[in-house]
């Protein structure tokens, strides 16, 4: 069988763990012997981001920028006892959070959705998309320990006017930490959503708490009502599609009572937290897509879950697994599928579609991964756990 060829490389980069051996099997098991597959590749392990002074995630996410689309591998963010663990120079930030920095872009999560896995809030009938601000806030911030004292927020101007304000004054010990944000990241984030939902054709509802945030909350939403009105409003109202503000607690009451069908757009640590939140509640972490969209039209793709760490120190030990690759596998579809729609490949197209049915087809016919298996109720179909490999191939026979 003559493999489909590739134009441009995807920016593929590897990473930690379990997910990295999930990542060597399926491209050799359900990509390789299908697709001539191009790549540039970057290992943003822990241990070469520490011997590469975490030089090679910018790399990474500069050659992004150069060709357009990336798939990635879930990685290790350290914290004290990763560094002991691995020896490791410092205690390196988040890749996933320099990616998206030099990208500007806001993450997409979106669950993948199978017969035979209800969620568990009965009512969701429909996908809700996450859409998380990828720049700033508690990402960014400057923190620090502080003793008796006051501490102040001092902002100077290009004329080097300062505003000083009081943080607070204290009389024991506490903490201190700072963030920001930028006008530039906030409108490339809103044009993000509205692009998203009216591709989509997906009601939007954006949420903050410019309530206690009147100034800094109160910016993401005078920006995002600014460009609605301006750039959006017209076209919303063409696909019959709604963009509503309201507070994040709100937006919480109306999401779980809900039937899904929605983009729920979140600053960057609410987007973080009921990501995880949704893709839990549809079944597993595992089974939650994620992309990186910047206004630029750039794409980066990565499976919304951690290294699984707990099943990698088993198979160092040589025991089987049985972790779900499922994100994983979508997230290189979803990079095969948007090189082939940029560089006008149908059949590349086609096969990251085909290789998505036969994913789910083969949960829906019964073989899966252990995690899924109690999640599993589908009448006639009696579900049987596979190993991670076994999964895999399983999924082969149906390509």
């Amino acid at each position: 069988m003559e493999k489909i060829k590739m134009k441009t490389p995807l920016v593929e980069m590897d990473g930690d763990e379990m997910t990295r051996i999930l990542w060597k099997w399926i491209k050799e098991i359900l990509i390789t012997p299908f697709v001539d597959l191009k790549t540039e590749y970057y290992d943003l392990g822990l241990v070469e981001r520490d011997k590469t002074e975490d030089k090679i995630t910018v790399d990474s996410a500069n050659a992004t920028l150069k060709y357009g689309v990336a798939v990635k591998c879930a990685t290790i963010t350290p914290n004290a006892q990763r560094v002991e663990e691995y020896n490791l120079k410092k205690m390196w930030k988040s890749p996933n959070g320099t990616i998206r920095a030099i990208l500007d872009g806001t993450v997409f999560r979106a669950p993948i959705l199978v017969n035979g896995i209800t969620p568990y809030i009965p009512t969701w009938k429909k996908p809700i998309v996450i859409a998380r601000h990828a720049y700033g806030d508690i990402y960014k911030a400057v923190d620090g320990k502080a003793g008796v004292g006051e501490a102040e927020l001092v902002y100077k101007d290009e004329n080097g006017n300062e505003v000083r304000q009081t943080i607070f004054d204290f009389k024991d010990g506490g903490v201190v930490c700072a963030m920001h944000n930028t006008d530039k990241s906030i409108a490339s984030f809103a044009r993000s959503c509205f692009n998203y939902a009216l591709d989509k054709k997906m009601p939007l509802w954006f949420s903050t708490k410019d309530t206690i945030s009147k100034v800094y909350d109160g910016n993401f939403k005078k920006i995002f009502s600014d460009i609605y009105e301006s750039e959006y409003k017209e076209k919303f109202e063409k696909a019959g599609i709604e963009y509503m503000y309201t507070l994040i607690d709100d937006v919480v009451a109306r999401i779980v009572r809900s039937e899904g069908g929605v983009v729920w757009a979140c600053k960057n640590y609410d987007g973080d937290v009921m990501s995880d939140m949704v893709a839990t509640a549809y079944g597993s972490l595992a089974m939650m897509t994620s992309v990186l969209v910047s206004p630029k039209g750039i794409y980066e793709y990565e499976a919304a879950h951690g290294t699984v760490t707990r099943h990698y120190y088993k198979y160092m030990k040589g025991e089987e697994t049985s972790t779900n690759p499922v994100a994983t596998i979508f997230a290189w579809t979803g990079a095969l599928k948007k090189r082939g729609e940029l560089d006008e490949l149908p059949k590349l197209v086609d096969f990251a579609e085909r290789l998505e049915k036969a994913t789910i087809d083969t949960i829906e016919n019964g073989e899966m991964t252990g995690d899924l298996v109690s999640l599993f109720k589908k009448e006639g179909v009696t579900p049987k756990k596979l190993s991670s490999q076994d999964f895999l191939k399983a999924i082969a026979k149906r390509l």
